[in-house]
C-alpha cells in the first residue's frame, strides 16, 4: 500500500460547522460581488508592484487636489485603497486555507485511487470463480480506450 499520508474522517457535524463558518464570513462581507471572466480579463490588476503605486497615487491626489477635474472622487478613491488594504490579510488567510484544502483533497483523493487500484489488481489477479467477474468487468470500464483512428488518407493523383 502506498504511503498514507492523512488518515482522518471529517463529521458531518465538523462539515456543517465548516460550511456554516463559510456562510458567516459571506454574510460579514455583504459588499461580495461575482465578476464574468470577460470582466476579469478587462480589469487592471493591482499587484504587490502596483500597491506601492497605489498608495503614492492617493498621497499625491491628497495632497494636491487642486490638479484633479471636479469629476474626480477622491473619497471613493482613498476607499477603494483601504477597503483593498482591509480585504488583503483576508484573501491571503482565505489562499492558504483554500491550497490547504485542495492538497489535502489531491492527497487523500489519490490516496483512495491507489487503493482501489490495487483492489482491482487483487480481484482481476484473484477474482476468477469467486463473482467477481462482472464487478472487474465493470471497474474495468474505467481503463477503456476509445478508438481515435485515423481516417485513411486518400493517395492524391
Amino acid at each position: 500500500m502506498p504511503t498514507t499520508r492523512i488518515s482522518a474522517t471529517l463529521t458531518e457535524t465538523q462539515r456543517e460547522s465548516a460550511l456554516q463558518a463559510i456562510a458567516t464570513i459571506k454574510e460579514k462581507l455583504p459588499f461580495l460581488i461575482d465578476i464574468s471572466n470577460e470582466e476579469r480579463k478587462a480589469l487592471p490588476k493591482m499587484g504587490d508592484k502596483s500597491r506601492a503605486f497605489v498608495s503614492k497615487a492617493l498621497e499625491v491626489a491628497t495632497q494636491n487636489p487642486e490638479f484633479l477635474p471636479r469629476s474626480f472622487d477622491l473619497e471613493e478613491m482613498r476607499k477603494d485603497v483601504q477597503l483593498f488594504e482591509a480585504l488583503y490579510p483576508l484573501l491571503l488567510s482565505l489562499t492558504q486555507l483554500q491550497e490547504l484544502v485542495d492538497d489535502t483533497s489531491l492527497a487523500v483523493g489519490s490516496e483512495a485511487y491507489a487503493a482501489a487500484l490495487q483492489v482491482y489488481a487483487y480481484a482481476k489477479a484473484s477474482g476468477q470463480g469467486a463473482g467477481l467477474e462482472t464487478v472487474v468487468e465493470e471497474m474495468g470500464q474505467r481503463f477503456a480506450r476509445k478508438s481515435h483512428r485515423a481516417k485513411p488518407k486518400t493517395a492524391a493523383l
